[in-house]
């Protein structure tokens, strides 16, 4: 499941859009696989858990405080997406036997996946859907809702994705799902945690080195939402070179941390006051930090020059977010 949610790679290189909001279902099956349920079933609200079924609890259960209150207007939505879900897990775990004799094999570790869901831009009101199949950590089937018709980049796949293309009530059934029922739910879900899924927090960022010749890393974290990016630049030019960006990384009270290392041995030390560490955070106005020997924080300890600023603990300036029931068939 870990694999397949970094795979997707959910947040790109710099910020995205504050009033693009997301619904994802993440749906993994596995036969083989010791300490770990056959069965798990994520649903995510920009990108934030809401809910969770795994075939050990064998109950769909909400994550989020705002989810619980959708049974005041919804007495049975909780037992009705248990008993959706208990049909899903039965429909993935034939779908791992079907690829297995298609591969000719009867046994070892089989991962069967299922991502799909929508983006609703609050803004333009533009919806976009997505719906891909993966096996064994490789592409399945994809669909493209353009051509209303699916990508099958593996040969096993094939079968299905002819049975599905002329399978003409079943396209029209999931256009209208992702065109018409997924962003409704989205907007009624996005409504019910406004107040959470659209705040603001903002981070503790501090410059990082373990020896001298050591890269430098600018590491922020306790930051939220996770439409995040950080660089460094050398003369108000953005840096790829002796550069590694780490990836945006949960922490437990649900905020975020990243960091981006430099390589400072690759430049004389007279040129360092040339080098920018920018961080950018939806919603909030860029900061910027020079790369000072004097407040980098390192295994040896704080230099005592610089006093009170050596953490930068910024306090950027604010520059001026699924109701749906779990969809599957038995495809």
């Amino acid at each position: 499941m870990l694999l397949f949610l970094l795979l997707l790679g959910i947040v790109g290189p710099h910020c995205t859009s504050a009033r693009t909001h997301s619904i994802k279902y993440f749906y993994t099956a596995s036969s083989g696989v010791t300490n770990f349920p056959e069965f798990v079933l994520v649903g995510l609200v920009d990108d934030v858990e809401m809910v969770h079924y795994d075939s050990n609890t064998k109950r769909a259960e909400p994550k989020q405080d705002w989810m619980k209150v959708i049974t005041d207007e919804d007495p049975q939505y909780w037992e009705r997406n248990t008993q959706s879900a208990l049909g899903s897990q039965q429909v993935h775990k034939n779908n791992i036997e079907i690829v297995k004799q298609r591969l000719n094999q009867t046994g070892g570790v089989h991962i069967n996946q299922w991502m799909y869901g929508c983006d609703w831009d609050e803004e333009t009101g533009e919806v976009k859907g997505y719906d891909h199949y993966g096996f064994d950590g490789e592409d399945f089937l994809i669909l493209d809702l353009e051509t209303e018709t699916w990508i099958a980049p593996r040969p096993e796949a094939v079968l299905t994705k002819r049975r599905w293309d002329n399978d003409k009530a079943q396209m029209a059934e999931i256009k209208n799902y992702f065109t018409q029922i997924c962003p409704e739910y989205l907007k009624k879900y996005v409504n019910l945690g406004r107040s959470s899924l659209m705040r603001t927090e903002i981070p503790s960022v501090s410059l990082l080195q373990k020896s001298p010749s050591s890269p430098v890393s600018c590491h922020a974290t306790g930051f939220y939402p996770d439409r995040a990016a950080m660089f460094w630049t050398r003369d108000g030019e953005e840096l790829h070179d002796n550069v590694d960006h780490g990836e945006i990384l949960p922490n437990h009270d649900g905020s975020f941390q990243m960091s981006v290392a430099l390589n400072v041995s690759s430049f004389p030390a007279e040129h360092w006051d040339k080098y920018r560490c920018v961080f950018q955070l939806s919603g909030v106005k860029d900061h910027v930090i020079v790369l000072d020997p004097a407040v980098i924080r390192t295994n040896r300890g704080i230099p005592s020059s610089s006093s009170s600023s050596s953490v930068l603990h910024w306090k950027l300036s604010l520059s001026s977010s699924l109701g749906l029931d779990f969809w599957f068939t038995g495809r």
